[in-house]
């Protein structure tokens, strides 16, 4: 079976989140449109949702894509800690023998791409997104599909500080480890606690103090 093509939508939001368009770049249409190959009606359509999903935002006339503020992201971390972590725990609970060997698999193919912030960065929302099938909630995996989404206004990736990919892909070993052994809490709390430092790192970086992590 053929893939379907994917919608103006999708496309547009895929774009942002590869980092093609950046926090403050403006979107016009007919330069997107000829990008991606479609009419501007659909492309008109794509934007309008998503400036109402508050990932663009309007400048004069013109729609960027939006940016974070500090409380924003800080928000951004509570509510993406809290729903990660109730992720791990129900994967700690239903996840199947295949599917935790294949977040192992993971980890252990993650490490080819340590020192390649943009590509580990790629693999790290792979690994971040089977935990959340693992997780065997549906709703759940909506609430974090939205929640990723905005993580893609997030103009650099924690994992660019020095350290941080080996300190990261060892927190995600551990957390395998507590979803393997069925260990519900210790899921959870590995992966809250992989979040927290996720946001420790990245507000040094926001400061310019992301060369060394304590």
């Amino acid at each position: 079976m053929k893939t379907p093509p994917k919608d103006a939508y999708s496309l547009i939001l895929e774009a942002i989140d590869m980092g093609l368009y950046k926090p403050g770049d403006r979107l016009v249409e007919s330069e997107l449109a000829d990008r991606f190959g479609v009419s501007r009606t659909p492309i008109r359509e794509a934007l309008q949702r998503l400036e109402t999903q508050s990932l663009l935002a309007r400048d004069g006339r013109s729609l960027i894509v939006a940016s974070l503020d500090h409380n924003q992201l800080a928000e951004l971390y509570v509510v993406r800690s809290e729903l990660e972590a109730l992720a791990a725990r129900l994967a700690a609970r239903h996840a199947t023998a295949e599917e935790v060997r294949v977040l192992g698999d993971m980890v252990e193919a993650d490490r080819a791409h340590l020192g390649d912030p943009a590509a580990l960065s790629r693999a790290n929302r792979r690994f971040h997104k089977q935990i959340h099938l693992a997780s065997h909630n549906r709703f759940l995996v909506q609430q974090l599909d939205l929640v990723h989404r905005s993580m893609a206004l997030l103009a650099t990736t924690s994992l660019a500080a020095r350290g941080r990919d080996e300190v990261a892909l060892a927190e995600h070993a551990e957390i395998v480890a507590a979803i393997r052994d069925r260990d519900e809490e210790r899921a959870g709390e590995r992966l809250r606690t992989h979040i927290s430092q996720a946001f420790v790192t990245r507000l040094k970086l926001d400061s310019g103090d992301g060369e060394a992590l304590e």
